[in-house]
């Protein structure tokens, strides 16, 4: 056996371990949290290390607890959820409206400084948040938005542009000037050469950066809680679920539940994106 065939099968053959390690670290937990969330409290107690739920113990009391109202004694996540879908989705709503134009003209006008200032955006996150946390708060404050999810969406926002412009100007970079040449050729103007050739062409980074912004927003606390924290129809499924791991008299299947409601919405929406995150639509341009 030559040494590149050596290599050759034991390459192949370590990629598909590291590929199953992966998939096992990443599968279990989220697994074994589903399994505790449709398990009840007295199974758990019983029998802390099962892998199985048996169909006599399957049960969705724990969801049924968590999306409850708080007024009908239940844990009120369908309100949080709300909240977190309003404050997610305008986050990343604002973000791609500012940062298409700041990522395009970084990306295709010429300027003093130009490649210096895209590194100047990612020194935002040299700043750790609680740094940034009390003087947001004192002016947002001052502005009446200490309570508010605008607010919160705003401060979002702010933490999110940075790195949403360099995502996509890296994906800009790679379309074509001839395309938008030839757009300019047949009278488009600056402005409709973006919004109909280069938005569509870029939807697989907008899609991915969106996502990205989206997680971030949906999983944040520091920011929520400083913000929130005096608001309680207000809080965010990640304020929720804090609550719930402090709980002395909640149980750990309840947890659970709320640890898959926070979970699932991001890996459908994960999933349903797939196929504009995998595509390249500019398949067949010319890359001349």
């Amino acid at each position: 056996m030559t040494r590149a065939q050596f290599e050759e099968r034991f390459f192949g053959v370590a990629r598909w371990v590291v590929i199953a390690f992966l998939v096992l670290i990443t599968c279990v937990p989220f697994y074994y949290m589903l399994l505790l969330s449709v398990k009840p409290i007295d199974s758990l107690l019983l029998d802390p290390g099962s892998l199985w739920v048996s169909a006599k113990q399957f049960t969705f009391a724990t969801y049924t607890e968590v999306l409850r109202s708080t007024d009908d004694g239940g844990q009120g996540f369908l309100q949080l959820l709300r909240n977190s879908a309003l404050v997610s989705l305008g986050t990343v709503a604002l973000t791609l409206l500012a940062a298409v134009p700041g990522a395009y003209a970084i990306s295709r006008l010429k300027f003093f400084g130009s490649r210096q200032i895209s590194a100047l955006f990612l020194a935002v996150y040299l700043f750790p948040s609680t740094l940034l946390a009390v003087p947001l708060f004192v002016m947002f404050a001052k502005m009446g938005l200490s309570s508010s999810l605008i607010g919160l969406a705003i401060v979002y926002v702010a933490q999110t542009v940075p790195v949403a412009i360099y995502m996509l100007k890296n994906y800009l970079v790679t379309i074509p000037y001839s395309i938008e040449e030839a757009a300019a050729l047949d009278g488009c103007s600056r402005l409709q050469t973006v919004r109909k050739v280069i938005l569509p062409l870029a939807l697989p980074s907008l899609m991915a950066t969106g996502l990205y912004v989206l997680m971030i927003a949906w999983n944040e606390f520091l920011f929520a809680l400083l913000f929130l924290a005096a608001d309680p129809g207000k809080w965010t499924v990640s304020l929720g679920l804090a609550q719930l791991a402090n709980g002395i008299e909640v149980s750990k299947t309840v947890l659970m539940a709320g640890s898959v409601v926070l979970t699932i919405p991001v890996v459908i929406l994960f999933f349903a994106a797939e196929r504009l995150l995998t595509e390249g639509l500019t398949a067949g341009a010319d890359k001349s």
